[in-house]
């Protein structure tokens, strides 16, 4: 029985990590050596493919723009999520519960909807092909999940404390900044760890609005097409380096998530 508990889940663990070794493999490998042979590590090692995205702008601009626009992304829908948040876990108003369903339902909505609406308005005012265009666009979704998650979050705190910041004389949003916002950190970490990977990962708007000043990583991967075929070998290089950033995220957010699955809210 002993060797089972540890076998199952280190069988479980290898088959989680082995997409991710086979695309790392992939990285160091040439598009030729990847297409003529079945190898489990790299014949011929090179690190042409990471020297490619690291000299062209066109590669490494790519990650610069995924960053700016995500990072804005992430934090402007926190901000506004939180008084909302605030809000519905507070206080109760004529169509509340329909108005939270409403704010949902954007976010069940596929990003295809919403793709010529938004081309269509950011070239009319100008905004096409920004970093701000894209995090705007993904603030439809992430702020209705960000206000579900801290709304978790928020009603988990006693009322009483408002009531006692109050009573001491703090101002709403002295008690909110200073008392409130760090008793419920955990959600706000929580919060911004989806909209972030959510910002990070998507894709249709993220092509259709920009074009070159702030064409995305996801966007680049999408266009390695020549005349011999896709560069598979760069392809996966940029995978690889895709994933670091979510990995970082979820390194330093991981205690809180496990927290908003203690609660319920992940």
């Amino acid at each position: 029985m002993k060797r089972v508990s540890w076998i199952v889940p280190t069988l479980y663990i290898i088959l989680l990590m082995l997409p991710i070794y086979w695309l790392l493999n992939m990285s160091f490998k040439t598009t030729n050596e990847i297409l003529g042979a079945f190898t489990l590590w790299p014949r011929d090692f090179t690190f042409e493919n990471y020297v490619t995205i690291f000299t062209d702008p066109t590669w490494y601009m790519g990650y610069v723009n995924s960053l700016l626009y995500v990072s804005f992304n992430t934090v402007l829908s926190v901000a506004v999520a939180l008084p909302a948040a605030y809000a519905f876990s507070r206080y109760r108003f004529i169509g509340d519960k329909h108005l939270f369903f409403w704010l949902l339902t954007n976010r069940m909505a596929p990003p295809a909807v919403f793709a010529l609406p938004f081309f269509q308005l950011y070239s009319a005012v100008g905004l096409f092909d920004t970093h701000i265009a894209v995090a705007l666009a993904h603030t439809l979704f992430n702020i209705p999940l960000a206000v579900w998650i801290l709304e978790g979050f928020m009603s988990g705190v006693p009322k009483e404390l408002d009531e006692t910041a109050y009573v001491d004389g703090h101002s709403f949003w002295g008690f909110f900044l200073k008392i409130f916002i760090p008793t419920i950190a955990a959600g706000i970490g929580v919060a911004m760890f989806f909209c972030f990977m959510f910002s990070w990962v998507e894709l249709l708007l993220a092509k259709t609005l920009t074009a070159v000043d702030a064409k995305p990583i996801s966007a680049t991967m999408t266009r390695t097409a020549s005349t011999s075929g896709y560069e598979l070998g760069l392809l996966a290089a940029a995978g690889t380096l895709t994933i670091i950033p979510g990995a970082f995220v979820i390194y330093f957010v991981r205690n809180y998530i496990a927290k908003g699955f203690a609660l319920g809210r992940v």
